[in-house]
Formats: structure tokens, C-alpha cells, sequence
């Protein structure tokens, strides 16, 4: 909340939020999940003076986005929040109004979708999107919560025989190799303004790449897309 109250400081206090890929909320299920994912982050932002509103609750979703000051996506299953993006079409709407200026915030399948596509998410794809297609705000793909490979055993006679986070990530690599991913460690964040990228938090930015050796960006560190210094 610190850093989001930074980076909202000049803003006005309107925030529009999209609990899309809130399937299971506090024992609540899809559809309701929506409405206990909304409470909840209401009730954490007022206590820093911002309002929030919901979009599925808004009588038009594009008219929601058109009006309101501030764009934020929370997190929870990725495919079930495009999937709903593309129901309600806003991906044209959202991608217009934040290149116009207006500031969108999304921590986990929220910061998924400031990609070209979602393809990078952690999540098991429960239902299926009209398309993969996401804002296409930064030109890379984020993968959230990275995690170092590779797991510890739990014993000697139990360890761990499945793909670790580096292997399926080397696997897109493999199929897209010419797109870059960005393992985004938690307790950090992109903070991007214009063309250049800030790393907050106290944790590096992993930069992977087909067949190079990925390499990291440390802590307040400023980057161009390219994950070029500046």
C-alpha cells in the first residue's frame, strides 16, 4: 500500500477495479466471489483515502473505464480474468485510456495482463478466453511470483520429479524465442513511466532469454524496455 499510495499521490481518488480473476473469495464462489473480492479491497483503500468502485458491477463496463481516473486489476486465476475481458471487450477501451495517461496498477494476474498476452501466468486454465490477447502495455512478458529452481527434497527418497518454474519458462522461450520474460520476484514491482521502468522492492529483476544466459536488474534500478540501463 505504500508504494501504491506513491504512485497514486497526484491522482484523483477514483479507482475502477476489475476482480475478474477472483474465482474463490473469502468461501464465496464465482459469481458472488466478485462482490467479496470488491469488500475486501474496498475496505483496504479507504483507510487510504481511495474510493473504489467495481467493474462488474458498472451497468456499462466501457463506460466505466472511459470515465473513471485510475485503472487497477487484482489477482487470482489469470485465464478467468481474460476470459472476462474479452467478454465485456475492453481490451481496446483499457488499452486506449491508459496510453491517453490514466495509471493502471495489477499485482499478480493484474500485472499478467499488462502483457501482450498471458501466456507467461502461473495458473491452471480453468476456462478458456476468446483469445490470449492482453493490454499490451509493456512489450515483454512478467512472470509473477518467480521463484527460484530448484525444490528441495523432502527426503532422500521423496524429491521432486515434475518441471520447476525455469522449465516452463525455458519451454516458452523455446516456442517464442525472439520474446523476452521478466521473472518478477515477490515483494517487487515495474514501476514504468512513459518508456522507462523502475524495479521497487528490495529484490532483482530475473531477465530470461532463448538460448542466453538469463542475467538480473537490481533493486531501484531505471531501464528501458529493452532492460537497458539508464
Amino acid at each position: 500500500m505504500p508504494l501504491i499510495a506513491e504512485f497514486l499521490k497526484n491522482e484523483k481518488k477514483n479507482i475502477l477495479f476489475f476482480p475478474y480473476a477472483g474465482v474463490k473469495v473469502a468461501g464465496k464462489n464465482f459469481p458472488d466471489s466478485y462482490n467479496a473480492y470488491t469488500e475486501r479491497v474496498v475496505g483496504i483503500f479507504a483507510q487510504h483515502g481511495f474510493q473504489v468502485q467495481s467493474i462488474h458491477q458498472a451497468k456499462s463496463p466501457v463506460e466505466a473505464v472511459n470515465e473513471t481516473d485510475v485503472l487497477m486489476v487484482g489477482g487470482g486465476n489469470t485465464f478467468h480474468l481474460v476470459h472476462e475481458i474479452h467478454a465485456h471487450e475492453l481490451i481496446e477501451s483499457v488499452r486506449r485510456k491508459v496510453l491517453e495517461g490514466t495509471p493502471f496498477l495489477g499485482w499478480s494476474a493484474g500485472s499478467n495482463v499488462a502483457c501482450p498476452t498471458l501466456r507467461t501466468t502461473n495458473d491452471m486454465p480453468i476456462i478458456m478466453p476468446k483469445s490470449f490477447q492482453c493490454f499490451d502495455f509493456v512489450p515483454f512478458q512478467i512472470n509473477p511470483h518467480y521463484i527460484d529452481p530448484h525444490p528441495e527434497a523432502i527426503n532422500d527418497a521423496i524429491r521432486h520429479g515434475g518441471e520447476t518454474r525455469q522449465d516452463r519458462i525455458n519451454e516458452f522461450l523455446a516456442v517464442n524465442p525472439y520474446i523476452t520474460v521478466a521473472g518478477l520476484r515477490e515483494g517487487t514491482a515495474l514501476w514504468v513511466e512513459n518508456d522507462k521502468i523502475t524495479l521497487r522492492g528490495e529484490r532483482p529483476l530475473r531477465i530470461m532469454r532463448h538460448e542466453q544466459e538469463a542475467f538480473e536488474i537490481a533493486p531501484d534500478s531505471v531501464f528501458d524496455f529493452a532492460f537497458q540501463l539508464v
